[in-house]
């Protein structure tokens, strides 16, 4: 019997992917196939401004090289702007949705609801804004156990489009996500407390609830994550086969030894045969030691 789960990865053409990137990418990529089901590839490349040129063809071949083949065409968020404006079009006639003009320097993490109620002129400089009410969001995550989050108390009404015109993170990712009929979501801890945010517009958007897993993230010696703004390196591709089952040490999977200078498709058939992302239970970070 086919399965239904469809999983992702959807990274941010802001450079060339490295280890922590793939570190996510392969979970997610193990977890699709070990449980027989799609996995999509997309580009959250709606900020345009941290875009790189180049970032898109260069991630495209690290994942081919890896063998972390995708099912079916890629997809760009910058091709769907139309349908990101329909969904902001229904929540303003639904009343849900209101302009701000205050400036992220005057904002607190948690929003105070300065223009809640104000009246701005649409030629006024704004972003748009969710009104979020008293609710509180509960889901089950595969590795952290049961999360709850009272969105309202955590981020008060939060930003759908900026007041530079870019739509938001969290209505793109959510609407993405239906569109491409994920059923699974496996990313990094980091992104964990975005989640409650998101159901809660899945559900004012009458969109399908997600399962999730968040797994750790890979952290430097000074518990920074990598990342593109801790200058993380780009993956060596000289030895797939030796990034490959690195990360899966990483991944708390210790594949045999054997494998280390094995074929690509060797190293990924026992990766997903032997799959098991509750070994990952537990763990928030990992260190990696340059």
């Amino acid at each position: 019997m086919t399965s239904s789960y469809i999983g992702r990865f959807a990274p941010s053409p802001t450079g060339q992917l490295h280890l922590g990137s793939v570190y996510t990418a392969l979970a997610s990529f193990l977890e699709a196939r070990a449980r027989g089901g799609l996995w999509k590839l997309r580009f959250d490349d709606l900020d345009t401004p941290r875009n790189v040129k180049g970032a898109v063809s260069d991630m495209l071949r690290t994942l081919d090289v890896l063998g972390l083949h995708w099912d079916g065409e890629v997809d760009y968020q910058s091709l769907h702007i139309s349908e990101y404006e329909d969904a902001l079009t229904d929540l303003i006639t639904q009343h849900k949705v209101y302009r701000c003009e205050c400036s992220r320097k005057n904002l607190s993490q948690v929003y105070a609801q300065t223009c809640r109620y104000a009246s701005i002129s649409p030629q006024t400089p704004h972003a748009l804004r969710l009104l979020v009410d008293d609710q509180h969001i509960c889901f089950y995550d595969h590795l952290q156990g049961n999360i709850e989050q009272h969105v309202a108390t955590r981020y008060g009404d939060f930003i759908l489009k900026r007041k530079d015109a870019i739509i938001a993170y969290t209505l793109a990712v959510v609407l993405d996500d239906a569109r491409q009929g994920v059923t699974d979501v496996v990313r990094g801890l980091d992104l964990l407390d975005e989640t409650p945010k998101q159901r809660y517009l899945q559900h004012c958007l009458h969109l399908p609830m997600l399962n999730y897993c968040h797994v750790p993230i890979l952290v430097d010696q000074q518990g920074k994550k990598l990342s593109k703004t801790t200058l993380a390196s780009a993956v060596d591709l000289a030895s797939p086969s030796d990034v490959l089952f690195q990360l899966l040490m990483w991944l708390n999977q210790y594949p045999p030894y054997e494998l280390k200078h094995a074929a690509v498709v060797d190293v990924l058939a026992w990766a997903i045969a032997c799959w098991d992302s509750t070994k990952l239970s537990g763990i928030s970070s990992i260190c990696v030691v340059s």
